[in-house]
């Protein structure tokens, strides 16, 4: 997923561009991203030098965790980023870029947390909580 990549929000008051390698897709299943975007996120990984925010005014950053807090448009409502609080790279909503993306699924996190209304049957790594290698809250 190496190159440049834009997107924005619904509404274009928040515009980004990125450069640089994407890390796959992950789909997060803990109750937090489940109650913000009322399923599930699907995010990929850029470095904070790796982005490039336009309209960071019409941000609003929701601190859900010590953690980490979460990104979305003031204006539309649109969901965009989840950044970690003591790491260099913010997640960035997969549905928030515009195509061609060249995004593809990794994985599943926090599985065991997931919804009972759906099923996980795409042959994708799944994981109950997280990897050792995607840095993310233990709810």
């Amino acid at each position: 997923m190496d190159g440049d990549h834009n997107g924005s929000c619904l509404c274009g008051a928040v515009r980004f561009s990125t450069k640089g390698p994407l890390r796959g897709v992950v789909y997060c299943h803990c109750s937090q991203c489940r109650k913000q975007s009322g399923h599930f996120y699907a995010a990929t990984n850029v470095s904070d030098a790796d982005i490039e925010i336009d309209g960071a005014e019409n941000l609003t950053w929701y601190e859900a965790s010590a953690f980490a807090k979460r990104g979305f448009c003031k204006t539309c409502g649109s969901l965009l980023f989840w950044k970690p609080r003591h790491n260099g790279y913010v997640s960035v909503l997969a549905g928030s870029f515009n195509e061609p993306t060249s995004l593809r699924g990794e994985c599943h996190i926090f599985v065991g947390d997931k919804g009972d209304y759906y099923s996980i049957d795409d042959g994708l790594p799944q994981f109950e909580k997280s990897t050792p290698s995607i840095k993310v809250a233990d709810e």
